[in-house]
């Protein structure tokens, strides 16, 4: 029950964190003003987060763990780039469900270079999970072979160029349509790996 109500107040801090930053920007807001929004104090604030930007840091965090949980999951036989995509598209997905927000949560990780440079951050560690994860699915030794990391890294690049044209377009673009004309871009080389072996 602890454990909830922690995840709780926890969600609620990220979610008021989150709408402030996205609509003032990351520089004016002050962590006075999240807690206020989120209706606790500055102390409880801290016993969550250790800064504004940890907070953006957690929401990437999740975001890279759900790519990782659902290319986990997919079947076993589907190719790479289908699973890869559906892993991806997961994350992609979740910003539409609450779109004008994630747009501007992304827009200002982007436009941000302080949360850029955490996001890129934490692309790398994306990256070695999906490389471990591909490895695995495929027989394939992680530590050797260059088809993982760089099919990997291709689907990341995809998720990348996905997101800034969702961002620059202020949301016009459809990040469903733009998601699945970067895989068809990059299909054949993922799907190469069947070949290759």
């Amino acid at each position: 029950m602890a454990q909830r109500k922690r995840q709780l107040v926890s969600n609620e801090l990220a979610e008021a964190a989150l709408q402030l930053l996205a609509l003032k920007g990351f520089d004016a807001v002050t962590i006075d003003e999240i807690a206020t929004t989120a209706g606790v104090s500055k102390r409880t604030f801290f016993r969550y987060f250790a800064s504004k930007e940890d907070v953006v840091v957690q929401f990437l965090a999740d975001m890279g763990t759900g790519i990782h949980a659902e290319l986990a999951a997919r079947p076993i036989e589907e190719r790479p780039s289908v699973a890869l995509r559906h892993a991806v598209w997961v994350s992609i997905a979740a910003c539409g469900d609450h779109s004008d927000r994630a747009l501007r949560v992304v827009q200002l990780i982007l436009r941000t270079p302080a949360l850029y440079a955490r996001f890129l951050e934490r692309q790398a560690q994306w990256r070695d999970d999906l490389t471990g994860e591909l490895a695995r699915r495929l027989g394939l030794d992680a530590d050797t072979d260059l088809y993982s990391q760089l099919a990997a890294g291709m689907a990341l690049t995809a998720f990348d160029a996905v997101l800034q044209r969702w961002s620059n377009s202020d949301g016009a673009e459809d990040p469903a349509e733009l998601t699945d004309r970067a895989f068809a871009v990059i299909a054949p080389a993922l799907d190469a790996v069947r070949n290759g072996r």
